[in-house]
């Protein structure tokens, strides 16, 4: 009998389930690129009809491989110059207290729950340090933090391609 977890991860879409080929990955590397792209375009692009992407597209997301789109912003043009990762380490009895209050926070735009010494990794945008401030301030209530601001950002966003998809894991033992 499976434990929950295998039975949560059996129901969940993954890039090893999908069974991708080289064009459902020219695919999702143009629209990594321009998720704004026409079927048209992608089409063009692929060397396959409007209808014929479309469906790819569509059997793309119907597997979860295609969770959304969304519009990149600028941070600095909406006046968000400082950006900063903020560990936060604290109880595991105030994870549910510290997880509502960075939701509630419009200045984290990323978290994550992790291993190791830290709790969670937190990306926030600022509009000054002052304003980092504060919103550390909130998060200590919670726990030690440790701040790095970013200076620059080396690789921004890469897109995901076949190369760099993930292997397959191997076989747990009770599987071989």
């Amino acid at each position: 009998m499976k434990n929950s977890s295998e039975r949560i991860r059996d129901r969940m879409p993954s890039i090893r389930k999908a069974r991708l080929d080289p064009i459902d990955w020219r695919i999702l590397g143009e629209l990594q690129r321009d998720a704004r792209l026409s079927s048209a375009e992608l089409g063009r692009r692929v060397h396959l009809s409007a209808p014929a992407v479309a469906a790819r597209v569509g059997r793309l997301e119907d597997a979860g491989v295609i969770t959304g789109y969304r519009a990149e912003l600028s941070l600095a043009a909406l006046g968000l110059d400082v950006m900063a990762f903020v560990r936060v380490r604290s109880e595991s009895s105030s994870h549910h207290a510290l997880r509502a209050a960075l939701a509630a926070r419009p200045e984290v735009l990323e978290c994550h729950h992790v291993t190791g010494e830290d709790c969670f990794i937190v990306k926030v945008a600022a509009g000054s340090l002052g304003h980092l401030e504060e919103v550390v301030a909130e998060f200590a209530r919670f726990g030690s933090t440790t701040t790095s601001i970013v200076f620059s950002t080396a690789i921004a966003r890469r897109t995901l391609t076949a190369g760099r998809a993930i292997s397959p894991a191997p076989p747990s033992p009770g599987q071989r």
